[in-house]
């Protein structure tokens, strides 16, 4: 197992749990004590968990996004394949507005080897985008960066999008059910995807099953206002027929 693979399956087991001890993690990861207290020193001067005597803990209470670096180790074979196939939905020449995010951080990886035109909604994505010798060209929005995060929110964010047309926008979200429709953590970030819709002639979801299903604090809008979802297959089926019968194509990966 690849350390990036250990520190997922860590933080996985500490998110889950709330408390587990090192002996805990080693049976789960098949790694010696001395590795894993690395690792949880690792993860802690991320922010991804706290250290306890014998182990760890989250740092999370109940409603609150998980940190940035927490989620950038999680479910990331799943993300590389929804990311694979937002790229494949993408024609070259395209204008393209991409939000914040880990998935989406993943399509500007791939993005960047592409002849499109990309406006990045995120510190960390206008970076990669960045980094020559890539073929992409890069707009850059004005706005201010979350903590952490790096997302772009407030007016001059909503300014740059309210001046642009774009063919396509790739967007993330925090929860999205048949019933509850596009919801964030942060009333901020909803402002930004909800003007990113607007924005845009199409609308792809880009996300991990694991946010089908669930409501966050903020709405976004109704699933009706997407076009496609691209999600892994370990999606729940119950929830991906009920956005179907919504108008919204969904595709797994």
């Amino acid at each position: 197992m690849s350390n990036a693979d250990r520190h997922g399956l860590i933080a996985q087991a500490v998110r889950e749990s709330g408390t587990v001890t090192v002996t805990e993690l080693a049976e789960l990861t098949g790694a010696s004590e001395m590795t894993i207290r690395r690792d949880l020193d690792t993860l802690a001067a991320q922010g991804v968990l706290e250290r306890v005597r014998g182990g760890a803990r989250t740092l999370l209470l109940r409603g609150e996004e998980p940190p940035f670096a927490l989620r950038a180790h999680e479910a990331v074979d799943a993300k590389r394949r929804i990311a694979a196939e937002v790229s494949a939905l993408i024609a070259d020449g395209e204008t393209v507005l991409l939000d914040s995010g880990t998935t989406c951080l993943e399509v500007a990886r791939l993005l960047r080897e592409r002849p499109v035109t990309v406006m990045p909604l995120s510190l960390q994505a206008i970076h990669i985008l960045s980094d020559p010798p890539g073929r992409a060209t890069l707009m850059v929005p004005g706005g201010r960066p979350r903590a952490a995060e790096g997302a772009l929110t407030g007016p001059l964010t909503l300014a740059s999008l309210a001046a642009l047309r774009f063919d396509t926008a790739v967007v993330g979200c925090c929860g999205l059910s048949a019933a509850e429709g596009l919801t964030a953590y942060d009333l901020d970030d909803a402002a930004v995807k909800k003007a990113s819709i607007t924005s845009s002639r199409r609308v792809i979801l880009a996300t991990d099953a694991g946010k089908l299903g669930h409501t966050a604090y903020a709405y976004v809008g109704p699933t009706s206002l997407l076009h496609t979802l691209i999600t892994d297959r370990t999606a729940p089926a119950e929830e991906v027929t009920a956005l179907e019968a919504t108008g919204t194509v969904v595709k797994t990966v």
